[in-house]
């Protein structure tokens, strides 16, 4: 039987997803957890590793095991054994040929950017911090250059695994609330680090250190090197998979990704923002939307 599991976790306290020889991961904390239920071993596979630090609110996993047990046992039971950072929100049986990763047509992930001068406090290790003003305007152009299918070897690390480096970027938006700004990413796939070194290039734009076409200029060059560095893991989010309908799956219905509909701050499903897509700004706007 194929079971397939909804997750949110906070990825400060662990090393990653990966199970490690230290058991630092949450994937050693799932398995130890669902194995205490199933009375057996249990090995999960997920739709997207996340990096030690980086966060999820809708990561998905899959699992065979020949014992049966309710859903709802495979929820609540495997949450008794948790720490209290992971939590499974659904479990669903599914057709021996869905797989968690393999099955996902897109993947999705959301990055928390505090921009004031003061660290966080209240949010620490759940928003990045950038403490000078950053333009974003500039910011929003720079992120017009991502937009799309291109090689992405300059954002990726040197230890990204991916057999190819070309993706498409479907989404990338900005939204402005109070002294938050709020980055939503869509892919057909994501390289290692891909995230947090665009990350790294748009801040470095919206400090002011390079233009926006810089960010273009270094996607051409296919070279790390020349890139910014990668940004902290702080402030990003898995946000969600996309799967084809047929699967049937009950988190495809909560998990589309709108700003002010998934989390952020502190994991609030009510924000309320602005969204400002590359292809609709323009200066004038984004000052009408940034004083609103």
């Amino acid at each position: 039987m194929r079971i397939a599991l909804g997750l949110e976790y906070d990825g400060a306290g662990f090393c990653g997803w990966q199970a490690q020889p230290c058991g630092c991961s949450v994937q050693d904390a799932l398995e130890a957890a669902l194995a205490k239920v199933a009375d057996a071993p249990i090995r999960v596979i997920c739709a997207g590793r996340t990096d030690a630090g980086v966060h999820a609110t809708a990561q998905v996993v899959h699992f065979d095991t020949d014992v049966e047990r309710p859903a709802n046992a495979w929820v609540r039971g495997t949450n008794a054994h948790l720490p209290a950072t992971i939590a499974v929100r659904w479990a669903q049986p599914m057709p021996p040929d869905f797989h968690a990763r393999f099955s996902a047509q897109g993947r999705r992930y959301r990055y928390v950017l505090l921009n004031r001068a003061e660290r966080p406090g209240l949010m620490a290790h759940r928003v990045g911090w950038f403490h000078l003003p950053l333009d974003v305007a500039a910011m929003q152009k720079a992120a017009r250059y991502l937009l799309g299918t291109h090689d992405f070897s300059a954002f990726r690390s040197n230890q990204c695994q991916a057999k190819s480096p070309v993706k498409n970027l479907r989404q990338l938006d900005m939204a402005v609330q109070g002294d938050q700004l709020i980055f939503d990413f869509a892919a057909d796939g994501f390289l290692h680090h891909m995230v947090r070194n665009i990350m790294g290039m748009l801040i470095y734009v919206g400090k002011g250190a390079h233009p926006p076409e810089w960010v273009g200029e270094v996607m051409t060059t296919k070279n790390r090197a020349l890139a910014a560095p990668t940004f902290s893991p702080d402030g990003l989010y898995f946000v969600g998979v996309d799967y084809d309908p047929a699967w049937q799956l009950k988190v495809m219905s909560a998990q589309k990704v709108g700003v002010g509909e998934t989390a952020s701050l502190l994991l609030s499903e009510s924000l309320n923002t602005a969204t400002v897509r590359p292809s609709q700004l323009t200066p004038m706007a984004l000052v009408s939307r940034l004083e609103s």
